[in-house]
């Protein structure tokens, strides 16, 4: 039996990576499947590898799993092993992150010169970028889950553009449907006290300061339509409500934290927010669409390739810009039905089933070419 290995640094219940690797696995049913990971869920089909990656230096910790990483793929010799982390021992890698360069360009054009000048000196970028140039470099096939992330790498490190396949991410169906939407807004709305006249809108996601919740904060400021803000996702929020104090909005906005029933989120949202400054393709985006959510999101999200614009979706021109952001968020919420109804005729042509096939065919076809 040919065996597959794939690379995935820790399980994260909330990550969208970990459902798309049990949907490649179920895809994969004539495979013996090795997982390396720190940690991972427990699964009869797969025969887990502990990989040690402690350290006090998020630096050498991301050095020592890839080396650690390495060693166990030489002693299973595995057909093919897939990579979801920045490692170096790979024969597919999945460019999930995005690219790291592009991200530390935008975060230097946004945050000042001398700050900006200070990643270059930043022992984990440093790492990262080197491991990321090496993987590049090294790697016989890359996936990269929207066109933007795959001209990222041939701009910045000059990648054979044959050898990146563009799959987007999918979404659960299953999960991720408008078949309880009527009865679970109304749900929601009752436990947490949203009026009949409040628009209630909705940001997914960690990383706060990536996905552009500052701005978001900014924008509900100047909006003109009644409506509730709902942050879910694990951060530090004290700036963020700082800044609701500030701004007057502290009543309008609600801190959730990690939500693991985050499809009632969806369900009772009238509007999804990600003003995000870069994201290779956002999770959050296809499964609010696929939630009947109306949606409004940045160029700089992958997942905007799937949306036109006015018809199943708005797109930012300036995901730094409030004003820009407040006016759609107000044009937005009357038509928000009508967006949110083609939205997710849209997701319905990206389950993550039909992804996780097509990347599956991709795995089988090295496995028998190598």
């Amino acid at each position: 039996m040919k065996a597959i290995a794939f690379i995935r640094r820790h399980y994260d219940p909330f990550g969208g990576a970990e459902n798309y690797i049990d949907s490649l696995i179920n895809n994969l049913p004539g495979y013996k499947i090795h997982m390396l990971s720190s940690r991972w869920k427990e699964n009869p089909r797969i025969v887990q590898h502990t990989v040690n990656s402690a350290s006090v230096s998020s630096a050498y910790s991301a050095i020592k799993f890839n080396r650690n990483a390495a060693a166990i793929i030489r002693q299973i010799t595995p057909n093919c092993t897939v990579s979801f982390e920045r490692t170096t021992c790979q024969d597919i890698y999945r460019a999930g992150d995005g690219c790291h360069r592009q991200w530390l360009m935008i975060r230097r054009l946004l945050c000042g010169r001398l700050k900006g000048l200070s990643f270059h000196f930043n022992l984990l970028h440093r790492t990262l970028l080197s491991l990321e140039k090496e993987l590049f470099r090294a790697t016989p096939v890359i996936i990269a889950n929207s066109n933007m992330v795959k001209q990222n790498i041939i701009e910045h490190y000059a990648v054979n553009e044959d050898k990146i396949h563009v799959l987007y991410n999918g979404v659960d169906l299953t999960r991720f449907n408008t078949g309880c939407r009527e009865r679970l807004s109304a749900e929601f709305r009752r436990e947490f006290h949203v009026k009949d006249d409040t628009a209630m809108l909705l940001f997914v996601g960690s990383g706060f300061e990536r996905k552009g919740l500052g701005v978001l904060i900014e924008a509900m400021s100047q909006i003109r339509t009644p409506a509730v803000l709902y942050v879910a996702g694990r951060g530090r929020t004290g700036k963020y409500e700082a800044a609701c104090q500030r701004l007057g909005v502290r009543d309008r906005v609600v801190f959730t934290g990690p939500a693991l029933n985050i499809e009632r989120f969806y369900a009772a949202s009238d509007v999804f927010i990600l003003p995000t400054l870069y994201d290779p393709f956002s999770n959050a985006t296809l499964e609010a669409m696929a939630s009947g959510a109306a949606v409004i999101t940045s160029r700089n999200n992958g997942a905007s390739e799937i949306i036109e614009d006015g018809r199943d979706g708005v797109l930012l021109n300036d995901m730094t810009d409030p004003e820009e952001l407040a006016a759609k968020i107000d044009k937005t919420i009357p038509i928000c039905g009508e967006l949110g109804c083609r939205a997710t005729q849209k997701a319905l042509a990206y389950s993550i089933s039909c992804a996780a096939g097509q990347f599956s065919c991709l795995i089988e076809d090295y496995c028998l070419n190598k």
